[in-house]
């Protein structure tokens, strides 16, 4: 203990440990710096920040002198880019103490319903996020004032606060207390969308890939970057897709209306789906090309039926029949469930139904499992219904709704549903694959994906099939895929000694593999 104690004065008169700690302190300031400069933002917000940091240092050294509240306004359009700068603000308060503490606090607007004491919060932590900032419209006024003064208290003391949202959120919320915000959030920062190289050397990162790839890699970032909301959602599907598929995706290409019937009618079965699809595409024709007084053709459908019958695979045709017949003006197909629509908290569903809407309008929305959104199930349901009806009454002419789900489930659905009920104009009932339709269809995967089987796995396939068709909750084409798949990889291990291209693309009866698979 002795000899740690002088060692330490010793250290202290030589001046040692002081040196050590400004090379680090340097070191450290290059390292933030470099982060910064790697950071999605406009040059003069990473000028900011790095000013930031730097004058938190200088105060802590007794450089500066007067205190400064920094609380920040940040027009962010990802969590990870808010994320990276509220871990750059916190290590740089680590070790300055610049505020009360380093603990961080992420306050959504939407716990305000909860009775949160913002007053403790500021007194806990030393870093306090507000996001969510759209959810404050559905506050009751009282609770909006309570909140603002309660800020007014504690914005100017030894914390940080950062108001996190896109720049339409931000402008909205300062209109509730214009005074405050102003007042007390003195500095901005602003994230940009990366550029097609930023995301290009991001996903190199991640995989690996030859020269060829890399090209193809860059072409079709280019190609499909612009129309992308959330680049790290972009990034990280595209990184997942390299990974598992082992290749670059393809651009997709706008198909002519031809070439998507000719697809559907390769589909295996489906014979009533593509007769009532044949003749709406013929009425609506008809109705465009002649004077004929056809009342409005009415889109919104019911699609019924159990898993794996492709309710999902022909609403994706649907799209971009709809889109070349001009009725759509986008070729888009939003998959939603109930999750996508209901909230946790009363006032939170409509706001949440809504969006979902916004984001569909001028497309089809394809909403599966609908029955969950009945009223038995939750007390939120009714307010995610009413504000679908009323969002396809007010879009009628920019948006088709798809309903799909189990026909039992979903014919209660629509029963206990007059206003949906009302406005469907189409429903499509998807049958249950026969045995040799389900035959049909993995041999079709086994094509597709270069291999071939042998008439032995073809009849293993066959008895697998009639044995577990008739369970409860069968999943039709489902239950194929992951028979194929499963296959697949065992076929793999069964093969991995053997050379001849032959074999390694035959699957045999041994490689029919139905372990852990899901009915």
């Amino acid at each position: 203990m002795e000899n740690k104690y002088f060692s330490d004065i010793y250290d202290d008169f030589f001046n040692v440990k002081k040196e050590e700690t400004v090379e680090e302190n340097n070191n450290n300031d290059l390292d933030l710096n470099l982060e910064i400069d790697n950071l999605y933002l406009d040059d003069e917000s990473k000028n900011l920040l790095k000013q930031i940091i730097n004058y938190m240092d200088k105060y802590s050294k007794g450089e500066e002198t007067n205190y400064i509240n920094f609380n920040i306004i940040f027009e962010c359009k990802t969590k990870e880019c808010r994320n990276k700068i509220i871990d750059i603000i916190k290590r740089s308060v680590d070790r300055n103490h610049y505020v009360i503490n380093s603990n961080i606090y992420n306050l959504s607007l939407f716990e305000l319903n909860n009775k949160i004491n913002t007053i403790e919060l500021y007194n806990a932590n030393g870093i306090i996020t507000i996001n969510d900032l759209s959810s404050f419209a559905m506050q009751q006024d009282n609770n909006k004032k309570i909140f603002f003064y309660n800020e007014s208290l504690t914005l100017g003391k030894k914390n940080i606060t950062i108001l996190c949202g896109s720049k339409e959120d931000i402008t909205n919320f300062k209109t509730y207390d214009e005074e405050t915000i102003n007042k007390f959030f003195n500095f901005r920062l602003v994230e940009v969308i990366p550029t097609s190289q930023d995301i290009y050397n991001e996903v190199l990162e991640k995989v690996e890939l030859n020269d060829n790839e890399k090209i193809e890699l860059l072409d079709y970032i280019t190609n499909t970057h612009k129309d992308i909301n959330d680049y790290t959602e972009y990034r990280d599907k595209l990184i997942s897709h390299i990974s598992f598929n082992k290749k670059i995706p393809t651009i997709k290409e706008e198909k002519n209306i031809n070439e998507i019937f000719s697809e559907l009618d390769e589909l295996v079965g489906l014979d009533d789906i593509k007769r009532i699809l044949h003749d709406l595409v013929n009425l609506i024709e008809l109705k465009k090309k002649s004077d004929l007084k056809i009342n409005d053709v009415n889109l919104h459908m019911l699609f019924l039926g159990n898993p794996g019958t492709g309710k999902t695979t022909v609403a994706r045709m649907l799209s971009g029949i709809l889109y070349n017949l001009g009725y759509i003006k986008e070729n888009k197909l939003m998959e939603v469930t109930s999750k996508d629509l209901v909230a946790e908290y009363v006032g939170q569903t409509s706001i949440k139904t809504n969006s979902v809407i916004e984001r569909a309008l001028g497309g089809v929305l394809f909403i599966d499992e609908a029955y969950s959104l009945s009223s038995k199930l939750s007390t939120y349901n009714d307010e995610a219904i009413a504000t679908l009806i009323k969002g396809m009454e007010d879009n009628r002419d920019n948006l088709v709704v798809i309903f799909a789900g189990y026909t039992k489930e979903m014919q209660d659905f629509i029963d206990s549903n007059s206003g949906i009920a009302s406005r469907i104009g189409y429903t499509l009932d998807f049958k249950d694959y026969t045995e040799d339709e389900l035959v049909k269809i993995l041999e079709g995967m086994v094509r597709k994906s270069g291999f071939e089987m042998t008439p032995e796995a073809v009849n293993k396939v066959r008895e697998i099939i009639r044995e577990n068709k008739d369970k409860p909750n069968f999943g039709n084409a489902r239950f194929v895929r992951n028979l194929f798949e499963k296959s697949i990889i065992l076929h793999a291990t069964n093969t991995k000694d053997k050379k001849s291209k032959k074999v390694l693309r035959t699957l045999t009866d041994k490689d029919i593999n139905i372990d852990n698979i899901l009915v």
